[in-house]
């Protein structure tokens, strides 16, 4: 009888198979370039890759490969549904103690209500991924793993073919010598939809002060087209190299490549300590020291920012009360710097109760004011009726976690959608009843920079 493996974890009947076996087995590598890694890839995987690494590069992870792909196209229980079809994979966890944790990587949409046709058609509402094989650098040790998950015990035969894949991929890696990326030409930019976007802020803002929510996030997109298909590696490397003080993720699905250097984390659960960040409200970096000074010192004590910020840190300060103890909220933001942008900043920690989990925070917690705004569900009405696209995977969750409980999630802003040879790329603004909008226009663009940079796109201005 011939061995069934597969990465389609739900049947018809939308249960989880039975009689499933989530192997896992690890080994240490010497020095091994993550994106390196990720790039070998690109041969046999590509369209099944992820890539990740947290602000601080403590932590940096590749994904070649799906084991299993976890979705849900149910706006209301897309949460659930994930968590369901992962904690149902981690009760059959075979592993040895020295042995890593599998990671799960992927995102939820900003908006599963959004219905618009768009360009976002392989992304669903929610969308995970198991790596075949999976590359974690953290703490200065390199470990490469492989994840298996079968319906049958006898899998010697599959994990030997995964075993060769996972050494050649360590050994083109290591000693392939990689070519210096080249940002791709650009043929053309498309900006979509200006007057439109004018006249939401223009409404949005009136709405407001006619009494309406007191925040609501209005976005843009813009396009680019190249002269030929653009290498995932590629960007990501420019985005590296460009970003330092940023997460930085890609995720492939079929032919679309979600990617982006967002300064914004959602949430983190380690060691059985809850940990997020409030960012909102921003001015772009001075040309000198003394100007970037200046810059920060006015976005700290503007009384638009500084309110923008205040609906982030009432929001998820009300939000990890009720998951958390022990919650501690500095009495004021500081600034946080990047290479083309500041924010304000005010981080947020607690200790999460018995029975909380990392998605119940993620859901709890998005869309956070500073991407959805205030109060929630009147700011998302408005946004639906104003915005003319779909956001998609921008401005939503996106991380891992593993089968310890452990993960990290990032508002995924400072990104774009590749596809080929054309990229769509995502911006927006906190809307005030003090909002100009060709002042919010103008602020847009300042965060259309990384993305614009990383694909070789002309700056605004």
């Amino acid at each position: 009888m011939k061995r069934k493996t597969t990465p389609d974890l739900i049947t018809k009947t939308g249960r989880m198979m039975d009689g499933l076996r989530f192997y896992t087995e690890t080994v240490e590598s010497g020095r091994l370039s993550p994106q390196a890694f990720f790039e070998a890839g690109e041969a046999e995987f590509a369209g099944r890759r992820f890539y990740w690494e947290n602000r601080e590069k403590t932590r940096k992870m590749a994904g070649i490969g799906h084991a299993a792909r976890l979705t849900s196209t149910d706006g209301d229980a897309r949460f659930e549904d994930i968590r369901t079809q992962w904690q149902r994979l981690c009760s059959v966890i075979v592993k040895e103690e020295g042995d890593q944790s599998p990671v799960l990587f992927g995102g939820f949409s900003f908006d599963p209500e959004n219905r618009r046709k768009s360009e976002w058609e392989s992304f669903p509402a929610a969308l995970f991924v198991v790596p075949q094989i999976q590359l974690v650098e953290k703490d200065g040790r390199t470990f490469v793993s492989i994840n298996l998950i079968s319906e049958e015990e006898a899998v010697a035969a599959d994990f030997d073919r995964l075993r060769l894949i996972r050494d050649r991929l360590i050994h083109e890696a290591q000693v392939k010598e990689r070519e210096p990326a080249v940002k791709p030409d650009v043929s053309r930019l498309q900006e979509y939809a200006k007057q439109d976007y004018l006249r939401a802020v223009e409404g949005v803002r009136d709405g407001i002060r006619e009494g309406g929510p007191e925040k609501v996030v209005i976005a843009r997109s813009i396009g680019l087209d190249f002269e030929t298909p653009v290498r995932h590696s590629e960007v990501l490397e420019h985005l590296s190299a460009e970003q330092q003080e940023s997460y930085l993720f890609g995720l492939e699905s079929g032919e679309g490549f979600f990617f982006g250097a967002t300064p914004e984390r959602l949430v983190k659960m380690e060691g059985g300590r809850g940990l997020t960040a409030c960012v909102a409200g921003s001015i772009r970096r001075g040309k000198t020291a003394e100007e970037d000074r200046l810059l920060g010192e006015g976005l700290l004590k503007d009384p638009k920012n500084r309110e923008e910020h205040q609906f982030v840190v009432q929001m998820i300060g009300d939000v990890f009360r009720s998951f958390c103890s022990e919650v501690r909220i500095p009495a004021g933001p500081r600034l946080l710097k990047v290479r083309d942008i500041q924010h304000l900043f005010t981080p947020v920690e607690g200790t999460p109760n018995a029975g909380t989990d990392l998605l119940d925070l993620v859901q709890a917690l998005h869309p956070t004011p500073a991407l959805g705004g205030t109060p929630r569900d009147e700011a998302l009405r408005m946004i639906r009726e104003n915005e003319k696209m779909d956001r998609g995977f921008y401005g939503a969750p996106i991380g891992w976690m593993d089968t310890d409980g452990d993960g990290e999630f990032a508002v995924a802003i400072r990104s774009g959608l590749l596809k080929g040879d054309r990229a769509h790329l995502y911006a927006g603004g906190g809307i005030v009843a003090g909002s100009v909008p060709e002042e919010e226009y103008e602020e847009t663009w300042v965060k259309f920079r990384p993305m614009m940079r990383a694909l070789g796109g002309v700056l605004h201005g």
